[in-house]
């Protein structure tokens, strides 16, 4: 799953040496996948949920990044809020742009997101995702985009940073926040393209 998101970005990086006035920055390079599974108290049955959280495109020559959006192989959709806390023992409590997660250039580079997920039983949880060390690339002299950050703040107001590639048990009342990366910017920030 990760590892095509990092082919991609080799191959682009690449090809960008040889078409530098057409390939853009990186982007998030990342599925930021996360599954929960355990047992429902509420509906008295066992659940597993696996989802892909969307990050920032890359910047290229002629625009932008996007920003909150799936990029290359990822092809999944966004599952509504309300869907998950109807179905399962746990519920979204902030899913928001992650702004100024876009590297910065001539053309900026998309913002991530911010997802925060509150457990309202206990759970295993998995995050298998990437960028959380090394950034997206910019290109052209673009900067790039912000790394990503897992996070598990513990229901009694403690947190810790998690590694991009991680299972942990979750109580009641603990939260994992998932920030995805941002795309890298193209260009010098107020240069002319």
């Amino acid at each position: 799953m990760e590892t095509s998101q990092r082919i991609t970005d080799v191959v682009l990086g690449a090809l960008a040496k040889a078409l530098p006035d057409v390939m853009p920055a990186a982007s998030s390079g990342s599925m930021s996948n996360v599954t929960v599974g355990g047992e429902d108290p509420l509906r008295g049955r066992s659940y597993a949920y696996y989802e892909t959280i969307a990050g920032g495109a890359g910047a290229g020559p002629r625009r932008a990044g996007l920003s909150a959006l799936h990029t290359h192989m990822t092809n999944t959709l966004n599952t509504p809020i309300e869907a998950l806390e109807f179905t399962y023992p746990f519920r979204i409590t902030r899913y928001a742009i992650r702004e100024n997660s876009g590297g910065k250039g001539a053309h900026a580079g998309g913002d991530g997101v911010e997802r925060t997920y509150e457990f309202l039983a206990p759970a295993s949880v998995t995050v298998i995702s990437d960028r959380r060390e090394y950034p997206p690339y910019g290109l052209a002299g673009g900067v790039p985009g912000a790394t990503g950050e897992n996070i598990l703040r513990n229901a009694d107001g403690s947190e810790r940073r998690l590694p991009g590639k991680t299972t942990i048990t979750v109580k009641p009342g603990d939260q994992l926040v998932i920030k995805t990366p941002g795309g890298g910017g193209w260009g010098p920030e107020g240069g002319n393209v």
